[in-house]
């Protein structure tokens, strides 16, 4: 990491652990925030059978995601302060090798560096609910949560898991996290 990406801060983990409404609550304070790449897509798609949805191909839902967070990474260095990120280049990557099975990971995740803490939500499975725009069950979350907390701890990252509890108590746990970061870094 360098001072130059310092601000920039992951919220990763388990799906459906409550990361995009921390992301709300971030914005909601007036905190720069980028939404979750993945949920924009689905969003987005009209069309029932397009490949860009994850499960018609994971692939290309994977491809299209880490596009994104590249361009999210590229708008967040010219912001100020903290910028939160719900998921981000890392987490597309790892979708995109868990899709084609590759060894390597792709090499925007060596390129795109974030803050060296990584916020990762747990598995929460009181708080997971599958919907139009996540359609698989919570074993499938967890193993991608551990995917992901794997594949950051490999590339160098810290993470710093959330504790279960209110999304205000969480609000204030990472601005605690973050202060904490920063003065480290002298900031």
């Amino acid at each position: 990491m360098t001072l130059s990406t310092a601000h920039l801060f992951l919220i990763s983990g388990c799906s459906g652990g409550g990361k995009s409404t921390l992301i709300d609550a971030l914005a909601k304070a007036g905190y720069a925030v980028l939404q979750e790449p993945g949920r924009r897509i689905v969003k987005g798609e009209s069309d029932p059978v397009s490949l860009l949805l994850p499960w018609n191909s994971l692939e290309c839902f994977a491809q299209r995601a880490l596009e994104m967070a590249i361009s999210d990474f590229k708008q967040a260095l010219k912001m100020a302060g903290p910028v939160f990120f719900d998921r981000g280049v890392v987490d597309a990557a790892s979708a995109l090798q868990h899709s084609t099975g590759s060894i390597d990971l792709h090499e925007a995740v060596h390129k795109y560096r974030y803050n060296s803490t990584v916020l990762v939500a747990p598995p929460w499975e009181a708080l997971f609910s599958s919907d139009e725009e996540r359609r698989h069950d919570f074993c499938d979350a967890l193993a991608e949560y551990k995917r992901l907390v794997q594949t950051y701890e490999k590339l160098g990252y810290a993470t710093l898991e959330l504790p279960k509890v209110p999304v205000e108590d969480r609000l204030c746990f990472i601005l605690e996290a973050i202060r904490a970061v920063q003065a480290k870094l002298g900031k």
